[in-house]
């Protein structure tokens, strides 16, 4: 009899399946996640960072914040490497006579955004308490990415040219990475057309 109260006794209960993030009214970047956008401010880049069963609600919070500022630095990671995938296939495009001026553009270049990051913001906090869940947004706005790059001593060494095209290619990937958010928040992403 006892042999069977302690076997009893150990039976584990499964926990409920939690609900989608959607059924807790989120705002829209909670649903959405981290990626280059515009808003009413203009084009940024944003990330999302989550912190889940902390009991010290400022602990959970910086630890949020710090994840949503490391998801904006990968969003970011992703734009720089298209970036620099970008401008290497446009000057390889013609000729290779100025392959070691382009390498060193191309280094500059690296450098240059490596040191963009400044300006980072938390700009928005969502709390699920069921969850024991807290969000935390981060924002890069795009005018400050911009003045920081113009800033950076390498990137002023660059042919006037050059600074202008990366400038150009910039703006463009921008709206390319916001294209393909929308279309996976669209649900687009997932069909066998898609370039997502």
């Amino acid at each position: 009899m006892l042999l069977l109260s302690t076997a009893c006794s150990s039976v584990q209960t499964i926990p409920d399946i939690p609900k989608p993030l959607s059924s807790y009214k989120a705002p829209v970047w909670v649903l959405q996640g981290g990626g280059a956008f515009t808003d009413a401010k203009g084009k940024a880049f944003y990330g999302v960072g989550s912190a889940t069963g902390i009991r010290n609600f400022s602990l959970q919070r910086t630890v949020a914040d710090d994840r949503a500022r490391g998801d904006l630095a990968k969003v970011f990671e992703v734009y720089m490497t298209s970036l620099t995938k970008d401008y290497s296939a446009h000057t390889t495009a013609g000729s290779f006579e100025n392959t070691s001026e382009e390498q060193n553009a191309e280094n500059a270049l690296k450098v240059v955004v490596s040191q963009t990051l400044r300006g980072v913001m938390i700009v928005d906090h969502f709390e699920i308490p069921e969850r024991r869940e807290f969000l935390s947004l981060a924002r890069l706005d795009y005018k400050a990415f911009e003045n920081n790059v113009e800033a950076n001593e390498t990137f002023r060494r660059l042919p006037e040219k050059l600074q202008a095209d990366i400038k150009e290619r910039a703006d463009k990937l921008h709206e390319e990475m916001e294209e393909s958010a929308r279309m996976m928040a669209d649900g687009e992403c997932f069909n066998s057309g898609s370039t997502c």
